[in-house]
């Protein structure tokens, strides 16, 4: 798509767009990451979205976990860890994630060995996810049976670093991807292991938030399906633009968030219990994670 068309197409997306019957000054803080998983809906967010209260909130998913948890956010998209652990805090938006059924080719377990050969190993965790630093050592221990040692710290220039093996996520996956001999998909490992897809964000909401005012989480709630429809059907031009962030072509950009999904239909909703099961039986989730408190537009 030429930019010219981009720009007109986004013109007329622009024009006339706005929530005219939102209360106005409302205030609320919504949370996404950067990434360019998250484009399909943050870019049209960004775009779209002009209600003077409504601030929107760009962190790394763990960053966003713990401004979560001390109420400095409203609601967003957070690691899947963090429901689980504070449950009684939070109810999840229904229809809202950021998952894969299968390969997700942005959550890499990069390694200088086979896997079955890491036991003892180090393995870098990146910091920026804890959904992900619990789904490789399930991956690892329940479906490998392998023992690694695991270190915790930021992985820029990792490869530099004498660590055997690096969990990448999001944008620094995707720059990592040709520099290992041995590349893990965490999502196709996930699916291939359990037959389920695999849910690494889900969209949370504060309870207290939304005992403070419930109408303005339902109209928050429907603009991020919107602007998740919107972006799904806008993909080639969403390509285009956030591609050379990487770098990386329109058509390997669009490749990969072809295989990103955005919803919570019954299949990720059983993924993402068999993960908090998971969770539960180490002693790292709450019992009352189960059954997932979801809640409707």
């Amino acid at each position: 798509m030429s930019d010219g068309r981009y720009h007109m197409l986004h013109g007329r997306k622009n024009a006339g767009h706005g929530l005219m019957d939102t209360p106005k000054h409302k205030k609320a803080r919504v949370g996404m990451v950067k990434y360019v998983n998250m484009a399909p809906i943050y870019e049209v967010w960004k775009r779209t979205i002009r209600e003077e209260g409504w601030e929107l909130i760009e962190a790394p998913p763990s960053a966003l976990n713990r401004m979560l948890a001390a109420a400095e956010i409203d609601l967003g998209f957070v690691s899947a860890y963090e429901y689980c652990v504070r449950p009684e805090k939070y109810q999840i938006l229904a229809d809202l994630s950021i998952s894969a059924n299968g390969p997700v080719g942005s959550v890499f377990l990069f390694s200088r060995l086979p896997v079955e050969e890491l036991t003892g190993r180090t393995v870098l965790l990146s910091s920026q996810s804890e959904t992900s630093v619990w789904l490789v050592k399930i991956i690892l221990e329940e479906f490998f049976q392998v023992q690694p040692e695991y270190i915790s710290g930021e992985i820029f220039h990792a490869e530099n670093i004498s660590h055997t093996a690096i969990l990448a996520i999001g944008d620094e996956a995707l720059r990592l991807a040709d520099r290992f001999p041995y590349r893990l998909d965490l999502g196709e490992l996930w699916k291939k292991h359990t037959g389920l897809p695999f849910v690494f964000s889900l969209c949370v909401v504060r309870e207290a938030f939304c005992a403070q005012d419930s109408l303005l989480v339902s109209m928050i709630h429907k603009e991020i399906l919107r602007c998740r429809d919107e972006g799904r059907r806008d993909l080639i031009a969403i390509c285009e633009l956030v591609a050379p962030r990487i770098p990386m072509t329109p058509q390997k950009c669009y490749e990969y968030l072809t295989a990103i999904e955005y919803d919570l239909g019954d299949r990720k909703k059983q993924g993402v219990t068999k993960f908090f099961q998971y969770l539960i039986d180490r002693g790292v989730a709450k019992q009352d994670t189960l059954p997932l408190k979801i809640r409707s537009v």
